[in-house]
């Protein structure tokens, strides 16, 4: 079965709202508005599950409901790095507020994944609409 286009959503109660949306081997995570250590291992274990599932080359954090990251959130994105990887893909991280920007760059994120202040104008595989099962 060839999925084309389809969006999770991961709520847990008032700490996390987010959303996957995948689409032809890319998967983007709408993040929610805060990354701890409360909700964290609950986003890791979804998107482990999402990305084997559907064997994601190509992952896109979108952080632009994001206002708070802990490191928790930095090892998040580390562990899905290599996650992804080890299957030849590639990470992005996009839309992160300016705080969130300068810890990112401090832990090293900008040498294993490329950091957009907004969405890339073409290429990315991302979509304006949704369907939601």
């Amino acid at each position: 079965i060839r999925v084309s286009y389809i969006t999770f959503n991961g709520k847990r109660g008032n700490h996390m709202d987010c959303k996957y949306q995948l689409k032809d081997g890319c998967m983007r995570i709408s993040m929610p508005k805060e990354v701890d250590h409360h909700n964290a291992e609950q986003l890791k274990k979804e998107a482990d599950l999402l990305i084997g599932a559907y064997h994601i080359q190509k992952l896109i954090f979108d952080f632009a409901g994001t206002e708070f990251m802990d490191s928790s959130g930095i090892g998040l994105v580390m562990g899905r790095y290599r996650l992804i990887r080890e299957w030849n893909g590639s990470v992005e991280i996009h839309n992160p507020a300016p705080s969130i920007k300068k810890v990112m760059r401090l832990a090293g994120l900008d040498r294993i994944a490329s950091i957009h202040s907004s969405p890339p104008k073409s290429g990315t595989n991302s979509t304006k609409t949704e369907a939601k099962i």
